[in-house]
């Protein structure tokens, strides 16, 4: 998650008041909890071993020190949060750069921990060269039939080429690939499916989430787990129209093996009911689900005002955090057949992409505060509900 907003289709007053039933109760019997270190504090992996692992996305620079201590005690699985997106993998045609993602895998390996690749195929931080001809020009431009015919069939054979490529390099120590990322369009396009007309459909239909995944499949071999990933899973509206999708495509024989729920979300929305009805809508087509990118904002939408410093932020607002996660990591354990992994989206809570958009909503000036650890690498009152809770 880099440079992308998210931005919750009910209005952010509203979801600010849609508190879970119970919220009080974690609060107070975590209230009195100590402050303690993060890297000496009991292993949160280790508590949901029985259920789904446990992961954290990481920049390269946050393999050493105090940040690679906290992914070795705390997490095992990993996910990139930007370098093995394709603009970073393969930024020129033909041209592909690994040094930065496999400083990831090597760490994962020498660590034993699962990898998650994050994303093989992306309408954002996307490299322009996959949407020109070959002389240079736009193909979304093209208004001959015969020419935007070859023009979507050199878009496939670049998907194939740089799937398979990224795939055989890590098809043995990648465990759960996302294939395709947000497909689903929040709005209403003219499609009338839900489908995101980003430049990737308006040249190959949904031909190109065909071929991503049936190439992922074949040079991934038969262990491979493929993953559709997208935000906004909870709301009925997209939540139906990627379901309706996925159900299409595995009628079609396309490898699907599950779904990615970002799960961007905020401590009063989604409801605990919407997010179960999610997992169970698309475990009911025999897919797996992941939580493959959680956070838990402290604000509705949009994000304003915010506060202007992690020390202005009250120790109220953090207990009703710890409430959210409570109540957030009973539904997962409970519906732990269905999940099989839960992955943060950052370490601590001094690195998180949701400070960009507080920054931006609130000019210049915003904190946020996702986590269950602080900037201080010290637990906070949502790992004590977390780790605690029966």
């Amino acid at each position: 998650m880099l440079n992308v907003l998210r931005k919750p289709i009910i209005s952010g007053l509203a979801l600010a008041l849609m508190l879970p039933v119970g919220m009080n109760t974690a609060s107070a019997a975590n209230s009195n909890k100590p402050n303690i270190s993060a890297l000496t504090a009991p292993q949160l992996d280790q508590r949901y071993k029985k259920s789904f692992t446990i992961g954290a996305a990481v920049e390269p620079y946050q393999l050493e020190g105090k940040d690679a201590q906290m992914l070795k005690r705390h997490y095992n699985s990993i996910v990139a949060e930007n370098v093995m997106k394709p603009v970073n993998i393969q930024p020129e045609e033909g041209k592909f750069n690994f040094e930065e993602a496999d400083k990831i895998v090597n760490f994962a390996k020498k660590n034993n921990m699962e990898i998650r690749f994050h994303a093989l195929i992306w309408h954002s931080q996307i490299p322009q060269w996959f949407f020109q001809d070959q002389q240079g020009n736009p193909m979304i431009n093209e208004t001959d039939p015969l020419k935007r015919e070859a023009n979507k069939q050199l878009l496939l054979e670049r998907i194939k080429t740089h799937v398979k490529t990224i795939v055989e390099r890590y098809k043995d120590d990648v465990k759960s690939w996302d294939v395709v990322n947000e497909v689903i369009d929040d709005g209403n396009p003219p499609n009338g499916k839900g489908l995101r007309e980003s430049e990737w459909y308006k040249l190959s239909g949904t031909d190109y989430i065909k071929v991503a995944f049936e190439t992922a499949k074949k040079y991934g071999g038969k262990d491979v787990k493929l993953y559709i990933n997208d935000y906004n899973t909870e709301v009925e509206s997209k939540r139906d129209n990627l379901y309706n999708l996925v159900k299409e495509l595995l009628y079609q024989g396309v490898p699907i093996d599950g779904v990615g729920h970002q799960s961007h979300i905020q401590i009063g929305w989604p409801t605990l009911q919407q997010t179960e009805d999610s997992i169970n809508l698309f475990a009911s087509l025999g897919l797996d689900n992941q939580i493959t990118e959680l956070d838990v904002s402290l604000y509705g939408w949009p994000p304003k005002p915010a506060y202007k410093s992690y020390d202005e932020i009250p120790g109220e607002v953090f207990k009703d955090q710890a409430d959210r996660y409570d109540a957030l990591f009973k539904l997962y354990e409970k519906l732990d057949d269905k999940i099989s992994n839960v992955t943060f989206w950052g370490i601590t809570d001094n690195h998180t992409w949701l400070d960009d958009r507080a920054e931006e909503y609130n000019d210049g000036v915003g904190k946020d505060a996702p986590f269950l650890f602080d900037p201080d690498y010290k637990v906070k009152p949502a790992y004590w509900a977390i780790i605690d809770h029966k």
